[in-house]
């Protein structure tokens, strides 16, 4: 899949995790964990931005997640709970005859917002927290 531009790319996770495993299989969990708290600051930024409607009891902020593996991290919305979030978020024409309309926004309202207001505390996050994963593998320092 191809990054979007302004997203943060961090190289040689592959290898980092495969150094980690080297010494305790648990270890590349550490990069998981980064990854989620780095999203995490994402979803906290845009919940409470997101409205609160009639449909389906109006809490479509409670789908939006981080996720992560040893090697990227997301955060994402809807699903089949939610299934309107995409058009809160972006826009569009929905229901009967598309009447419903609401503006469309390319780079969304909520979660793209979020991660532009917060890209430099993600990109920080992110660095502390693999230095953190990565210290094992260096004990002395430097």
């Amino acid at each position: 899949m191809a990054l979007r531009e302004g997203a943060i790319k961090v190289t040689g996770l592959k290898q980092l995790s495969r150094s980690l495993r080297s010494l305790d299989k648990d270890a590349p969990k550490a990069l998981r964990l980064a990854g989620n708290k780095a999203a995490l600051i994402i979803v906290n930024e845009a919940k409470p931005k997101i409205p609160v409607g009639p449909a389906a009891g109006g809490h479509a902020s409670t789908s939006i997640k981080a996720a992560s593996t040893r090697t990227a991290a997301r955060v994402s919305a809807g699903g089949k709970k939610f299934p309107y979030y995409a058009w809160l978020d972006f826009g569009g024409k929905v229901g009967r005859k598309k009447a419903t309309i609401r503006k469309f926004h390319k780079s969304g309202r909520y979660i793209w917002k979020a991660y532009e207001d917060q890209r430099s505390h993600v990109a920080q996050t992110l660095s502390d927290e693999l230095k953190k994963a990565a210290a094992p593998l260096n004990p002395k320092g430097g």
